[in-house]
């Protein structure tokens, strides 16, 4: 990856958008581990905080918030750096395929790059152009 597509990808992300987003994906592993077949679609920062698209095999209840929050706050805890790569679009298919996440697949498969971008904290790997932030202490304070 080229200095120049790092930075292309990151223009327009404020300090702010970049801490949302990576706390959407820190809420994303607390999930995951809460509910291991969870599938994943979208995790994106919003103008007023942070949401993921998930499908469970129940529907969240109040309950299940302070628990998702305390396993938020031990990865924000544990400084999981955010590591970035770049796959080819058929190792990106292989490896959502055997990880059953169909709407990452939908997602890839309608890319048009030959190469996705992939990003890494902890457990939790995703389909993602980023930015991030350097690692999850930087997320700082959250509420769900």
């Amino acid at each position: 990856m080229s200095v120049e597509v790092e930075l292309q990808e990151s223009v327009g992300y404020t300090p702010l958008q970049r801490m949302r987003h990576s706390a959407a994906h820190a809420m994303a592993e607390a999930v995951q581990e809460l509910f291991p077949d969870a599938r994943f679609a979208i995790g994106p920062a919003i103008e007023d905080g942070f949401y993921y698209d998930f499908e469970l095999p129940r529907p969240l209840t109040p309950d299940d918030l302070p628990d998702i929050e305390q396993r938020m706050a031990r990865i924000i805890a544990e400084k999981q750096p955010f590591q970035r790569d770049r796959w080819q679009r058929d190792k990106a298919l292989e490896y959502f395929r055997a990880k059953d996440q169909p709407y990452k697949v939908e997602i890839i498969e309608n890319l048009p790059d030959e190469e996705v971008g992939i990003y890494q904290q902890g457990h939790f790997l995703d389909l993602c152009r980023g930015p991030h932030v350097e690692n999850t202490s930087q997320i700082g304070p959250f509420k769900l």
